[in-house]
């Protein structure tokens, strides 16, 4: 596929270096030079540097050849994306996306209105990382959830930690003395250990710092939860530190959901601007959230959450640490540097949000077949989770999973037919319209990809 991005920031250098890996043919456009060497370090990528609304720049980039063109410029207006997006639609490229910041232009009327103007999807990743953390807060017995069918199959991660009763077991030994019924309802999938994800089987023991990854139904998590000693507790209040617009979000939904709401800011104007953005409810701090004393003041140690949100990753993770040591439940960090997710799960973090992560598997989807719904990546692991939707005469559908060559580094966890949830076993026959919940390593994606056509 050949891909046209528009912008070398962290998102389109990200986006870049991984659709490069994927076999696609890649230009980057850019007017800052320094991001564009800085770009040429690591990905191997065709760049052009310019003025990314000039079109005789975008007819230079080739964007009439593009089958996609993804439009985030970095620290610029919106509409510097929409408008990229709509002249590279104009001169030829077949699918055109673009990041935004305006939450009004993902309302339902909106998304059409871009849609019949050519633009297929529009992205807010500050607003998908705020979605993150809700989903988190209301799973938070696992590092991370991800829900098919509005819950009727879940994949979760639960991390073991050093008084983990799963320790040095076996696979085999963990399941057999659970009753069979509820052996039915659940199947791990997959463990990531020192940074390599494992497809398990029988003898494959379990170790301290395991990420394991599990396909259940929703009727087995409470008992998941009792296997593993986890327990999800109820969110009643949370202290955010970090003013910004996945702040101002989160703020707000935790408010709607009943949720009791602190936030600390150290910039007096945006303090003024979110007290009168916010509902009442919501408490505006003025302070700086990385000193500890001011943590305490503020009366940290009696909240259930913390969530650390400012333009610091080191910040964020070490004022997670800071939290924990106050008694704080569940913690949140904001992580953008990719080499500092899995320190930050060392440090015990409980979840990392990374925008780049969340707008990468959206991005995604749209290079594969067109059968995806989605595509999700997992901190923690550098698998994929895709759910596909089977048509009629695809070579998923020809006999039971174990007779099909499936790729081994991938695994069907789990299929929503109808409205039925069903944990994927080898004899399990996938038919036509089923939704197929697939875990897989990056490198045999594509050949999944095959199998759904």
């Amino acid at each position: 596929m050949r891909i046209v991005i528009e912008g070398a920031g962290e998102v389109g250098s990200h986006l870049a270096s991984m659709l490069k890996r994927e076999a696609n043919d890649v230009t980057v456009i850019d007017d800052n030079t320094q991001r564009i060497e800085a770009l040429r370090e690591y990905a191997d990528v065709e760049t052009v540097t310019g003025n990314p609304s000039s079109i005789s720049v975008l007819r230079e980039a080739n964007v009439a050849s593009a089958d996609l063109f993804i439009a985030v410029y970095p620290f610029a207006p919106q509409e510097i994306n929409i408008v990229g997006a709509l002249l590279a639609k104009r001169l030829g490229a077949r699918k055109v996306i673009a990041r935004i910041s305006d939450e009004d232009y993902l309302s339902a009327e909106n998304k059409v209105l871009f849609k019949e103007m050519g633009i297929e999807l529009l992205f807010y990743p500050e607003r998908s990382a705020a979605d993150e953390i809700m989903d988190f807060l209301r799973h938070n017995s696992t590092a991370e959830t991800m829900e098919f069918a509005r819950g009727k199959l879940q994949i979760a991660v639960y991390k073991l930690n050093e008084d983990s009763s799963m320790l040095d077991l076996k696979l085999s030994e963990f399941i057999k003395p659970v009753d069979p019924e509820a052996l039915k309802q659940f199947r791990i999938i997959a463990i990531t250990r020192d940074e390599n994800t494992i497809i398990p089987g029988p003898g494959t023991k379990f170790q301290y710092g395991d990420l394991v990854f599990v396909v259940s139904k929703r009727e087995v998590v409470g008992v998941l939860n009792s296997l593993f000693g986890k327990s999800n507790i109820n969110i009643a209040s949370a202290f955010i530190i970090g003013g910004n617009s996945i702040a101002e979000m989160l703020a707000r939904s935790l408010d709607r959901a009943g949720v009791s709401v602190k936030l600390v800011e150290k910039d007096k104007n945006r303090c003024v601007e979110l007290a009168e953005r916010l509902p009442d409810r919501v408490e505006v701090v003025i302070g700086d959230g990385r000193n500890s004393d001011l943590l305490f003041q503020e009366g940290i140690q009696r909240y259930d959450a913390f969530i650390a949100l400012t333009g610091s990753d080191e910040s964020n993770v070490l004022s997670c640490v800071v939290a924990k040591k106050f008694g704080v439940a569940r913690t949140v960090a904001e992580v953008e540097n990719m080499e500092y997710i899995k320190l930050a799960e060392e440090m015990g973090v409980d979840n990392v949000i990374n925008k780049k992560l969340l707008t990468a598997g959206r991005i995604f989807r749209l290079t594969l077949s067109g059968k995806a719904r989605f595509v999700h990546y997992m901190t923690g692991t550098d698998a994929e989770v895709i759910e596909y939707t089977v048509v009629p005469g695809s070579a998923i559908t020809k006999a039971p999973i174990k007779d099909i060559e499936f790729p081994r580094n991938a695994i069907i966890g789990g299929v929503i037919r109808r409205n039925e949830a069903i944990i994927a076993v080898g004899e399990t026959v996938i038919e036509a319209y089923d939704r197929v919940a697939v875990f897989a390593l990056p490198e045999s994606i594509r050949e999944i990809d095959r199998l759904f056509r």
